[in-house]
């Protein structure tokens, strides 16, 4: 199976290169947070494939009520896990909190707390598959791995132990930019779970369960 991965930037090549058939055999998108809904709607249209998001720090709060809260053609995944095409998804969006009023910004005590309620739809996949997860995405990095030491950009530490409970696979995240000079790797191995920075976007194949 194939992934389109996406975060944080909007890609206009994206869309010519999608024209021309270059991700003809995509067989699933994800979306890491911060971008335009309007983005990954059009990315989503245009591939005819399943979509699964999680909100970014620079999203809107989700309103059920709000159309422009939710990319339609989607599934936020946000705290939530769902099987798509044979695989265990979840999703925690956000980040770290770093301004007292930030949409989608948590402490680090929130965010465990946020973590927890995922332990029950983890635990009914164990039973029912036999794994908790094959994939995570979030917007944030786990703490100390593809982080910074800046407020704004430091990891969540319910994430690192969300992937010991879970134990995906694969974790796709977004959130820092390895553009810059002291990020210098975008893909880490921490046990089972191969972690990938996703900025600006990845294809990522995978084998199926």
């Amino acid at each position: 199976m194939k992934i389109l991965a996406v975060s944080d930037q909007v890609v206009e090549r994206l869309y010519a290169l999608i024209s021309s058939d270059h991700f003809h055999d995509v067989d699933l998108l994800l979306g890491c947070g911060d971008l335009p809904y309007p983005y990954l709607e059009n990315i989503v249209t245009l591939l005819n494939v399943p979509l699964c998001y999680v909100p970014g720090n620079h999203d809107p709060a989700y309103d059920e009520r709000q159309v422009r809260t939710r990319a339609e053609g989607g599934l936020n995944v946000d705290l939530k896990t769902t099987l798509v095409k044979g695989l265990l998804i979840g999703g925690f969006g956000g980040s770290v909190r770093y301004h007292p009023n930030g949409v989608n910004q948590y402490t680090q005590t929130q965010a465990y707390a946020r973590a927890f309620r995922l332990l029950p739809a983890l635990w009914w996949n164990r039973l029912r598959y036999g794994r908790a997860l094959d994939i995570l995405i979030s917007h944030s990095p786990p703490y100390g791995i593809h982080d910074e030491e800046t407020q704004a950009h430091r990891g969540l530490r319910a994430l690192n132990w969300l992937l010991r409970v879970a134990r995906p696979r694969y974790h796709f995240h977004g959130h820092t930019h390895f553009h810059r000079r002291n990020l210098e790797a975008s893909a880490t191995r921490l046990g089972l779970t191969d972690i990938v920075n996703i900025y600006p976007y990845k294809t990522i194949e995978i084998r199926n369960v």
